[in-house]
C-alpha cells in the first residue's frame, strides 16, 4: 500500500506517476475523503474542548442563582448534546478513513523511474540474452508430443481425475521434475546463501492482503469452502513474505538481509486466461515453483533485485537453457511491483521465448500492508523493510524447456549434465519408456 502521507503531499503527482502503470488514480476523490476525515477530526477536537469547559460550568451556574440540581441538569443536557455530536463526527471520520483505506488497497505501487513506458508485454525491453537456441536436423516437437513419445506426460488421465489444465507425470519425467526441485533448492541454499523454509499451502485472507493479492485479485484464487476464509496459495511468496507480518526485526538479526527459498505447489484459477496456452504445461491450475524471497533495508533493495535475478539466471545457466532477460514496461508491471525483470526461456517447440521467472522489487509496498519492519539503529525506531522475490525457477516450465531443448531425433531426451547427479546418473529419457 502506498504511504498515505506521500499521497497527501501531492495526489496529482501520484496520479501522474501511476499513468505509467495505466492506472487512473482519482485524486479528487482522495482529496474529498481526506478533507472529510480532517474536518471531522478538527470538529471533534473543538467539541472535546467544549465538553471540558462545559463540565466546569456547574459552579458558575450556581453562582448565577441556579440550584445545584438545576445547574447539573443544564450542564448534563449540554454534555449529552456534545456527546451525540461527537458520536456522529466519530462515525463520519471512521467512514472516511475506511473509504480511504479501501481506496488505497486498490491502488498499485508506483513504478520505478527506470521502468520503460508501454502498454503491454510488446513494450518490454530486452536487457540481455544468454545462450543460443540450438539447431535441429529434424522437425522439433513441443513438450506435449515429446512427453507422449517418452510415455511419462499424461493430460488425459489428469483431466479424468480433475479437469483441464492439470497433468500426471510418470517414470523418468516425474523423476526429472523432482530432480529439478532438488537442483534448485541445493543451488540456492549451498551456493547463494538462502535459508530453506517449509510453509503452509493454505493461507488466510490477511496474508493475501499483505502481499497484494486481495482484495483486487480474488478471482485468480482458489477459495476453500468453510468458515475459516482460507485460500490455496497462488505462490510461495504469500506465506513466506507473511512470515514477517506484524514483526520488528532488530538490525543485528537482519544482517545483510533475510533470504529465504521455498518449494511449494501453487494454485491459480487463471481467471481471464481462457483460450490462452491451453495445450500442455505452460499455464496450469496446479504447478510447482521454487521461490526466492528477500527482506532488506530500503537502501539495499535495488541491488537485492539484481542479485536475486542473477540467482534465478544461474539455474538456467547450469541447465544450459537459452534465455533472455527483459525489464517490464509500466503497462505490464504487476500490481505490487515497482520494478520487475522477467526471465524468458527459449522453447523450440514454439519458436519463442516464454516466461519462466518473474523477479520483482516491491519496495515498502507489501511491508506497509503487513507492518513488516526493522529497527534502525541510528534512530532506534521501527522502519518498513523492503521485499524482493522471484521464481528460482518455475519447475514445470523448466521441465518443459528441457523436454523441448534436449529432445533427440529418436524421440528421447538427453538429461542435462547438472541434473545427472539427481537422476542416478541417467543419461537420457528413452522414447517409449
Amino acid at each position: 500500500m502506498l504511504d498515505i502521507k506521500l499521497v497527501r503531499q501531492n495526489p496529482q503527482a501520484i496520479a501522474e506517476a501511476l499513468k505509467k502503470k495505466r492506472f487512473e488514480f482519482n485524486a479528487e476523490q482522495f482529496l474529498t475523503l481526506d478533507e472529510t476525515r480532517k474536518s471531522a477530526d478538527v470538529a471533534s477536537q473543538q467539541l472535546l474542548a467544549e465538553r471540558k469547559q462545559a463540565s466546569k460550568k456547574v459552579g458558575v451556574l450556581i453562582k448565577e442563582g441556579l440550584s445545584v440540581d438545576e445547574a447539573k441538569a443544564q450542564v448534563n443536557d449540554t454534555l449529552a448534546k456534545i456527546e451525540a455530536q461527537l458520536e456522529a463526527l466519530k462515525e463520519r471520520a471512521k467512514s472516511a478513513n475506511d473509504a480511504l483505506e479501501s481506496m488505497l488497497l486498490g491502488v498499485p505501487n508506483l513504478p520505478a523511474e527506470d521502468v520503460p513506458e508501454g502498454n503491454d508485454e510488446d513494450a518490454n525491453v530486452e536487457v540481455l540474452k544468454w545462450g543460443e537456441p540450438g539447431s535441429f536436423n529434424f522437425d522439433v516437437k513441443d513438450h506435449v508430443d515429446v512427453g507422449n513419445n517418452i510415455g511419462g506426460l499424461d493430460f488425459d488421465t489428469a483431466s479424468k481425475i480433475t479437469g483441464s489444465r492439470f497433468a500426471v507425470m510418470r517414470g523418468g519425467i516425474a523423476r526429472m521434475h523432482r530432480a529439478l526441485i532438488q537442483l534448485m533448492l541445493n543451488t540456492h541454499c549451498n551456493e547463494h546463501g538462502y535459508e530453506e523454509v517449509y510453509v503452509p499451502f493454505i493461507v488466510n485472507a490477511d496474508s493475501l492482503r499483505g502481499t497484494g493479492q486481495l482484495p483486487k485479485f480474488e478471482e485468480d484464487l482458489f477459495k476453500l469452502e468453510g468458515e475459516q476464509g482460507f485460500y490455496l496459495i497462488p505462490t510461495a511468496e504469500v506465506p513466506v513474505t507473511n512470515m514477517l507480518r506484524d514483526s520488528i526485526i532488530e538490525d543485528a538479526a537482519l544482517g545483510d538481509g533475510l533470504h529465504f527459498v521455498c518449494h511449494t505447489p501453487c494454485f491459480r484459477s487463471e481467471a481471464g486466461s481462457y483460450g490462452r496456452d491451453t495445450r500442455g504445461m505452460i499455464r496450469q491450475h496446479q504447478f510447482e515453483k521454487v521461490e526466492l524471497v528477500k527482506f532488506v533495508r530500503p537502501n539495499q533493495s535495488a541491488q537485492a533485485l539484481e542479485t536475486l535475478t542473477g540467482h534465478a539466471e544461474a539455474i538456467l545457466q547450469k541447465l544450459e537453457l537459452p534465455y533472455r532477460k527483459v525489464i517490464l514496461c509500466g503497462g505490464d508491471l504487476g500490481f505490487s511491483a515497482l520494478k520487475t525483470y522477467d526471465l524468458e526461456v527459449w522453447l523450440p517447440g514454439q519458436s519463442a521465448y516464454r516466461e519462466i521467472s518473474s523477479c520483482s522489487n516491491f519496495g515498502d509496498f507489501q511491508a506497509r500492508r503487513m507492518m513488516a519492519r526493522w529497527r534502525n539503529p541510528e534512530t532506534n525506531k521501527p522502519e518498513l523493510l523492503h521485499t524482493i522475490n522471484g521464481s528460482g525457477l518455475a519447475v514445470g516450465r523448466t521441465l518443459v524447456a528441457i523436454l523441448e531443448n534436449y529432445q533427440q531425433a529418436d524421440g528421447s531426451v538427453v538429461v542435462p549434465e547438472a541434473l545427472k547427479p539427481y537422476m542416478g546418473g541417467l543419461e537420457r529419457l528413452p522414447a517409449g519408456d
